[in-house]
């Protein structure tokens, strides 16, 4: 039997009933579609999207984005709150609006984030070349400007005919819901073929559940993982992103309170362990806290659970700095177990965790290691406390009396519930926020730190939104990713969708100024400011006002100038039932306290400048430090 519907119908009518089971538990794989059209689309999935909704509105719900690149951060934050178990559709015109995608499928697969990107794309039949937004290549007939989709997408295809769409969604689902291979997925759509009809098999269009497993540990892995762990005197485990999407949280609290090994959590591992856990050493490597770097110098065992051991967790190969550190990597992808000649230890998390424990047995690390790992966490929590309530000293150096950013974050921290999630991803509050922040809970930290995207936090704000609606969501935006993008705020009013949006002015970019500093570049080009007299851009603060922008878009907006205004804004917001904006203005000059850690970025080795030529050889002084990690796992 068949069924004749366009390529568009048939594409939405398969996505509508695909589903995800993980240990039982089975969901929907789509949950709906974000999109904008244009005349790519609007008559090829735009219309299947509105027969469907009309059959049944549940079927795949349609939302109505402003930014095709915050449409797929959406997907992304959804995807990520989920534990990637689901997300969305993101559809676009040709031209422009596809290619707006290409930064998010960028971030989404940086992060081993599941998105379905659907670009529409030229003419199959190439009767009316060159239409509208196409980009002719001289050399091809069949390139777009979408094959820029191919190297940020961990699989692409272009559906040419009819024929070919039953394998391009059946591969796109396979790569969707395998957890080491996942990613952006983009399925470009001739906007010619999405209006084409075709005799569908109706076995195409019944319900497909995608089984996601846990992959087990070799025994002889785990034999080898336990002979290194009680050989080691300060092993550390570094938590990545790979503990939530297993949900091992469970597992290695567990683990840790058995063995008495501290933990160390990177930026998508954060909220592995509640922040007060006596094993919790909070953030490691270039953002990281005091404690973690100092068990990270003196580890001569890392036990990576989920991390990729980005350039920021490692302190750019210089935070582990015991020559005779070894690594052993539990991951389910072999490409991330393999780094830094780690032991493979290719499983899912919990899994792991729970094989590892059990081969230990009654093993533990001495009780000295771990008072000493306590005494550390206790000090840095001191800092942070320090940082949240600065003292009146500093408060007094503060210029007109403005808030600090670590006062911002720290009256956030602490009046919102444990269960709210803060969103961020650029400038300098990622930094702060993994340093600073108190997660009470493994949701409750969601920073997008592998792309570290400006733009990111009020579209992924919404995804957080959308895949937890019991939970408020605390976008933790600066001005400068707020100028960036903040379109998507017209789509959470659309919605109703709450999000309380804070909104933190310091007149530019403050993380890339200080890094400017510290590089000897004098910030230039850092702040907003207005063309001077002399040429250069050094003159008053431009006077944009973002709170007016926020309001013109139907939200309030409570403008706070001390402390105690931040505090009667947070609870206002928390009452709220829609969304709803705090506007607070920090002094950028105040920054956060020290990592003692580095982070690899060169210096030019010639320059004129006094200021450059100091940081040339500082620079060269810290990669010294720099490691090579090559030492094979079982040498001497």
């Amino acid at each position: 039997m068949t069924v004749r519907l366009t390529v568009a119908q048939a594409l939405v009518r398969f996505l509508s009933v695909q589903y995800s089971e993980r240990d039982g538990v089975r969901q929907r794989l789509i949950a709906g579609t974000l999109g904008i059209f244009g005349h790519g689309n609007v008559a090829g999935v735009g219309q299947a999207l509105l027969q469907a909704e009309l059959e049944d509105p549940t079927a795949l719900p349609y939302i109505l984005s402003r930014n095709e690149q915050a449409m797929v951060h959406t997907a992304a934050a959804f995807a990520r709150t989920r534990d990637r178990l689901q997300t969305y559709a993101c559809t676009a015109s040709v031209g422009p609006g596809s290619t707006n995608m290409v930064t998010g499928a960028a971030l989404a697969t940086i992060n081993r984030l599941p998105v379905l990107i659907l670009p529409s794309d030229v003419f199959a039949t190439r009767v009316a070349t060159p239409v509208l937004q196409e980009l002719e290549s001289f050399g091809a007939g069949d390139v777009s400007v979408n094959d820029a989709f191919r190297p940020v997408s961990k699989y692409f295809d272009r559906v040419w005919r009819p024929e070919q769409l039953p394998s391009a969604l059946l591969n796109a689902m396979r790569v969707l819901t395998d957890p080491v291979e996942t990613g952006a997925v983009t399925l470009a759509l001739p906007q010619d073929v999405q209006a084409e009809a075709y005799d569908w098999p109706e076995e195409l269009f019944a319900e497909r559940t995608w089984y996601v497993a846990r992959p087990l540990p070799e025994a002889s892995i785990v034999d080898k993982a336990v002979d290194l762990l009680r050989s080691a005197q300060r092993p550390l485990i570094v938590a990545g992103g790979g503990v939530h999407y297993s949900g091992a949280e469970d597992a290695l609290r567990v683990f840790a309170e058995a063995t008495g090994i501290p933990v160390a959590e990177t930026q998508a591992g954060k909220g592995s362990l509640t922040y007060d856990h006596p094993q919790s050493m909070g953030a490691v490597g270039s953002t990281g806290t005091t404690a973690a770097n100092a068990l990270a110098r003196e580890a001569d065992l890392v036990i990576g659970i989920g991390t990729r051991y980005s350039d920021f967790t490692t302190a750019s190969r210089t935070a582990f700095a015991n020559q005779a550190v070894r690594f052993v990597n539990i991951n389910v992808a072999r490409f991330d177990s393999a780094k830094h000649a780690g032991l493979p230890f290719v499983a899912d998390a919990r899994e792991a965790l729970v094989s590892l424990g059990s081969a230990l047995g009654d093993w533990s690390v001495d009780s000295q290691y771990t008072s000493t790992a306590t005494e550390l966490s206790r000090n840095w929590d001191g800092i942070v406390s320090a940082h949240y309530n600065p003292s009146a000293e500093v408060i007094g150096k503060l210029a007109n009396g403005l808030l600090t950013q670590g006062q911002v974050l720290g009256a956030v921290n602490e009046l919102s519930a444990p269960s709210d999630v803060v969103v961020c991803a650029a400038g300098s509050m990622p930094g702060d926020l993994h340093k600073l922040w108190r997660t009470r809970d493994p949701k409750g930290y969601h920073v997008e730190y592998g792309f570290s995207c400006m733009g990111y936090e009020i579209a992924g704000g919404l995804g957080v939104r959308l895949a937890a609606p019991e939970r408020d969501v605390f976008v933790m935006v600066g001005d400068g990713s707020y100028l960036m993008m903040s379109s998507e705020l017209a789509t959470a009013v659309q919605e109703n969708l709450k999000i309380i949006v804070v909104l933190v002015q310091n007149h530019g970019f403050a993380s890339i100024g200080a890094l400017s500093e510290s590089l000897g570049s004098q910030r230039f080009g850092t702040a907003y400011r207005k063309r001077a007299g002399d040429g250069r851009l050094d003159g008053d603060y431009l006077p944009v006002d973002l709170a007016a922008n926020v309001r013109s878009f139907g939200i309030e907006v409570l403008d706070v100038h001390s402390r105690d205004e931040l505090e009667k804004a947070i609870h206002t917001a928390k009452a709220a039932t829609g969304p709803i904006a705090i506007h607070v203005t920090t002094d950028p000059l105040i920054g956060s306290p020290d990592s003692e850690a580095w982070w690899d970025v060169p210096v030019s080795e010639v320059s004129e400048l006094q200021s450059t030529q100091a940081a040339a050889a500082s620079y060269q002084e810290s990669k010294k430090a720099q490691h090579g990690y090559l030492a094979p796992v079982e040498g001497d």
